[in-house]
């Protein structure tokens, strides 16, 4: 009885924050793809992330990378973790992540990181076309956080964020800060996060007077793992600021006629399909100690990229994981579109495991 209690009023006030956090970015302006600046910061930091659909701000375990999607998942089973990934994007475009989390005593777990994108060298030429020479575009964010418990259930976390761009004559700098929660149920089985990310300001800008936005993002989600069964499933609601994701190509019109009986047809997204673009379903089942496999769906993905002759697995993502002598290995394949489809390679490790105190 006790438990059911305290976990009716966790729910109670895990709901409440997740209302006052859409009550407080609603006032924001909304904020979706092509709107904003810096948005390499949104990409998966690691081949975890990317495998199971792209975002996730409820699994607390002992991975640093959750920690870059919200603060407040950063926990003392962290302690030491070194990580790094890599992934190959489009066009020849890569990026890649490193992070380090460590305890800082009874005050916290703190952890940096730095993520970076990097565009590859272009051809530069003068306004007639004659190639002049060649340029570079790149772009940094250094990030450094702390989460801690409040209780046995419930814990908070901040992020900040030095945002750095260089394309190719013009540059950019701005700052950031994620604001984190984390519910953990009294069974370990139950889990709960809502992260506000991006919350920033672009100090200077490519060009004068021309000030843009940050890639502002309020996201939710609930985990849940199995008595009995190594299985992990979890559901997150990604840009929440923003009530209607839906995207209509404007070289297809809403409207049509039909040929035979002369109507007019209204070609309308329906309000499910707009709830559902928020959602991002993932598994993570554990096959034997130290293999885990992983897949997840991000529907808006699929709605946007697909292709209606060949729908193919867009939107659908997977993964595996091994741990390797004292390493943790794992890769991630995420189908973003027919013409491809990203991989990223992650390696993490705890330094503690390679020495021992005499």
């Amino acid at each position: 009885m006790l438990d059911e209690i305290l976990y009716f009023n966790a729910m109670k006030r895990f709901g409440l924050i997740i209302l006052q956090a859409i009550l407080f970015v609603a006032n924001t302006n909304a904020q979706i793809g092509g709107q904003n600046i810096y948005r390499f910061i949104n990409l998966p930091n690691s081949s975890r992330i990317l495998s199971i659909g792209g975002d996730n701000v409820s699994f607390r375990d002992e991975d640093p990378a959750m920690a870059y999607l919200n603060p407040a998942l950063l926990n003392p089973s962290m302690n030491k973790s070194l990580l790094m990934s890599f992934s190959d994007y489009f066009a020849g475009i890569n990026y890649g992540y490193a992070s380090y989390a460590m305890n800082a005593g009874s005050f916290a777990t703190l952890h940096a990181g730095v993520q970076y994108v990097n565009y590859g060298t272009f051809d530069q030429a003068d306004n007639t076309g004659e190639i002049t020479g060649e340029f570079t575009a790149g772009e940094y964010c250094f990030t450094a956080g702390a989460g801690k418990s409040i209780d046995s259930l419930f814990s908070i976390g901040v992020n900040l964020k030095a945002i750095s761009s260089r394309l190719e004559q013009y540059s950019s700098f701005g700052m950031a800060m994620d604001a984190g929660f984390s519910y953990l149920s009294k069974s370990k089985l139950f889990e709960a996060g809502l992260v506000l990310r991006n919350l920033g300001y672009q100090f200077s800008t490519y060009t004068t007077g021309n000030r843009e936005k940050l890639p502002l993002e309020l996201t939710a989600g609930i985990s849940g793992k199995l008595k009995h069964v190594p299985l992990r499933l979890s559901l997150t609601a990604h840009n929440l600021q923003q009530p209607d994701l839906s995207f209509r190509d404007p070289s297809i019109p809403e409207e049509t006629i039909d040929p035979l009986s002369g109507d007019t047809i209204v070609d309308k997204i329906s309000i499910p399909n707009k709830i559902m673009r928020h959602a991002i379903v993932a598994a993570e089942l554990s096959i034997v100690k130290g293999f885990t496999v992983r897949i997840g769906y991000n529907y808006q993905r699929r709605q946007e990229m697909k292709v209606a002759s060949r729908i193919g697995t867009v939107g659908i993502s997977w993964g595996v994981s091994a741990k390797i002598y004292k390493f943790s290995l794992s890769y991630g394949r995420s189908a973003y579109h027919l013409a491809g489809s990203p991989n990223q390679i992650t390696v993490s490790a705890r330094l503690s495991e390679f020495y021992t105190r005499k």
